[in-house]
């Protein structure tokens, strides 16, 4: 049976400003708000797993144990096929240890022209596995995907990541380039988060302060 958050505060397991303040913007509409992981001190644990699935899962279960609270770790990444779907979940990794994502791009330009294709209009999508840990080891999942293709050179300067690659299906802007809250009607973790509202977050309205 799926559990719910009934609590008012959220931990995001989570290092990185730009994720969390998208995930902030995405619970905020259920009276939730959120606590960082990098706020509160907590450690990053290493990400293991062969999947965004278990990667979420490793990084919400470990805060949840340190913090005695419920905490959501988001795991996503770009995935190129022509790539054999790197970078995948090592999205993170090849910005580097300084996490610049202007190095990850031109990486990721790089690796596709070595394939000798054009690397702008290749097809891609985004991922987000969502994971919702409790301290006691019981974990909620949910997955969101996004199907796009990749332009160079990079374009806008909202989002973070891989955005000022990315243009979703049928759009013609960048996810780097569209306001945030565009973005968030319509990204992969805002497609996870549709399915976690609905199962762990949704709530009446009086349980949200609503008259």
């Amino acid at each position: 049976m799926t559990r719910r958050f009934v609590g008012d505060t959220l931990i995001v397991a989570s290092h990185n400003p730009g994720k969390v303040r998208e995930i902030a913007a995405l619970v905020r509409a259920q009276g939730v708000r959120v606590r960082a992981a990098g706020e509160l001190g907590l450690p990053e644990p290493e990400e293991t797993g062969a999947s965004f699935a278990e990667n979420a899962d490793i990084k919400a279960a470990a805060a949840a144990l340190a913090a005695g609270e419920p905490a959501l770790a988001d795991d996503s990444g770009l995935v190129v096929p022509i790539l054999d779907g790197a970078p995948g979940i090592f999205s993170a990794r090849w910005a580097g240890p300084d996490k610049d994502f202007r190095v990850a791009m031109r990486r990721l330009e790089t690796a596709i022209a070595e394939t000798g294709a054009e690397a702008a209009g290749q097809p891609a999508f985004f991922v987000c596995a969502l994971s919702l840990c409790w301290p006691d080891g019981h974990c909620e999942r949910f997955e969101g995907r996004v199907n796009g293709t990749l332009t160079f050179p990079p374009r806008g300067s909202q989002g973070f990541g891989y955005d000022p690659i990315f243009v979703p299906e049928g759009g013609a802007e960048t996810f780097g380039e569209l306001a945030p809250h565009t973005k968030h009607a319509m990204s992969h973790r805002a497609r996870a988060f549709e399915q976690l509202q609905a199962a762990c977050l949704a709530r009446p309205a009086q349980a949200r302060g609503e008259a």
